[in-house]
């Protein structure tokens, strides 16, 4: 598809080889906004209905911010209806982001800060610069990570770094972060979007429903328990068999060639 670029409510995006690559663009440190998030929440659910579609990017403009988070002016009149509203729209924005059926990776090209590492968090695979500094400080201003981030955190890292991070404000380097496994994969700076596409683009050897349906499985230990998966693993490996792509990479194994991927 054509890499030609869409910049839209703090986040651009295009496709190409299969992979949408979306970028932060909200200067000079990446926050997120109730518009930017609700246009991150409808992206994805356009992106899931593109067959084309197989994984999807997100990194910041810039070299300094993969993003900021919220932007800490929203909360400082402490009106709890906008709390109510915010916490909803983040909690959606990036709970549609770890459903999206594809593969998501986060390209961490510089900070990446409450809300900014709670996307991070809700992807699949992260990829950090050498450079790039994590952090969920919310606990400094009073607040909480509330959109996803004491839940997708903890089960990345555990409960023991999860409460440094969280309880006592540890900032992470990138390779302290792959060290206790809140990053995949550490580059050198200006090298995790390349990175980041580079890994996106090889999804396109695997058979699209059989990703989703694999990252289903994988994701189903956050809320049902080993004995439930192992019987959803059967029977997600029957269903298969009513896919056209079921049969094209079987043939195309046998016959020795490229699978052709229809994602039906």
């Amino acid at each position: 598809m054509s890499a030609s670029g869409i910049q839209h409510n703090g986040i651009d995006h295009y496709i190409k080889n299969h992979v949408a690559v979306l970028t932060m663009n909200n200067p000079p440190a990446n926050t997120w906004t109730a518009v930017s998030l609700k246009y991150l929440k409808d992206l994805v659910s356009d992106l899931n209905r593109n067959d084309d579609v197989y994984a999807l990017v997100i990194t910041g403009q810039g070299e300094k911010f993969f993003s900021a988070g919220a932007d800490l002016t929203l909360f400082a009149s402490g009106d709890k209806s906008v709390a109510v509203d915010m916490s909803r729209i983040f909690g959606e924005a990036f709970e549609a982001l770890s459903s999206f059926r594809g593969v998501s990776i986060a390209a961490i090209n510089g900070y990446a800060m409450g809300g900014g590492l709670e996307v991070a968090l809700a992807c699949d695979i992260r990829i950090a610069e050498q450079q790039a500094k994590l952090a969920l400080p919310e606990a400094k201003v009073g607040l909480l990570p509330c959109a996803g981030g004491t839940q997708n955190l903890t089960a990345l890292v555990g409960e023991g770094w999860a409460k440094r991070i969280i309880l006592c404000g540890e900032q992470m380097t990138a390779e302290k972060a792959r060290e206790i496994s809140l990053v995949e994969e550490v580059v050198p700076q200006g090298k995790a979007l390349e990175g980041a596409i580079e890994l996106a683009e090889k999804v396109a050897n695997q058979s699209p429903k059989s990703v989703t349906a694999c990252k289903r499985l994988i994701q189903n230990t956050r809320t049902h328990s080993i004995a439930f998966g192992l019987v959803k693993e059967r029977e997600l490996f029957i269903q298969l068999f009513d896919t056209e792509d079921q049969q094209e990479g079987v043939n195309a194994f046998l016959a020795k060639r490229q699978p052709q991927w229809k994602n039906k």
